[in-house]
């Protein structure tokens, strides 16, 4: 991913962070030549003290296939992105987007059996737990786990490289950065929203 310096991100704690609160990510793999994507739910794990994303696909998806004939994948997670309008700087300069991406890229292989039993039960623990009435793992019967475990491929992609950008208008000046925020506010919109609260978040650090 081209990264421009201004907006290069290295804190491993922060990029673990981000991927946490935006799970929901594209795999992308080649097939005979052709790239392919799947796009679903990950959790970063640590497994026996190496840095994993895991999940599973449905059976028919061919993606899992690749797994075993690629060197590595490349995994994308999308953050919020919004509009930046050139009538919110103090001087004559053109539009842009600005925007909060990560890229991973590793090795992946199959699970099966209790390795992915388990780790089913964690995505059910993170995503069910808060809830009024939680369906967690043990609360399911053993005939429809084993019917829909039937249906899916386990997998975990053991990390090789993180690479992050933040775009965030950090190469704007104190008062533009700071219009540019209370501009965003304006729009009201969800996604404009979180990128003020992003740029607000960089800019007390």
């Amino acid at each position: 991913m081209y990264i421009p310096k201004y907006y290069t991100i290295t804190d491993v704690t922060e990029i673990t962070e981000f991927v946490t609160h935006n799970a929901f990510a594209t795999i992308v793999s080649i097939r005979k030549g052709k790239p392919i994507a799947a796009h679903i739910p990950l959790m970063l794990q640590t497994i026996q003290g190496e840095d994993y994303l895991t999940g599973h696909l449905a059976y028919g998806n061919p993606l899992w296939r690749t797994f075993e004939e690629v060197d590595e994948v490349l995994v994308i997670f999308n953050g919020p992105h919004a509009y930046i309008s050139s009538s919110w700087y103090e001087k004559e300069n053109v539009p842009t987007w600005n925007y909060q991406v990560v890229h991973i890229y590793g090795k992946a292989s199959l699970m099966e059996g209790k390795e992915l039993a388990q780790d089913l039960a964690q995505l059910l623990e993170k995503y069910e737990k808060f809830r009024e009435n939680p369906v967690l793992w043990d609360k399911l019967s053993p005939e429809l786990l084993e019917q829909e475990m039937k249906g899916i491929k386990g997998f975990k992609i053991k990390i090789t490289e993180m690479q992050a950008a933040y775009k965030l208008s950090q190469n704007r000046n104190a008062t533009d950065y700071a219009n540019i925020i209370q501009q965003l506010y304006k729009e009201k919109e969800p996604q404009a929203d979180r990128i003020a609260d992003a740029m607000k978040k960089r800019h007390m650090k």
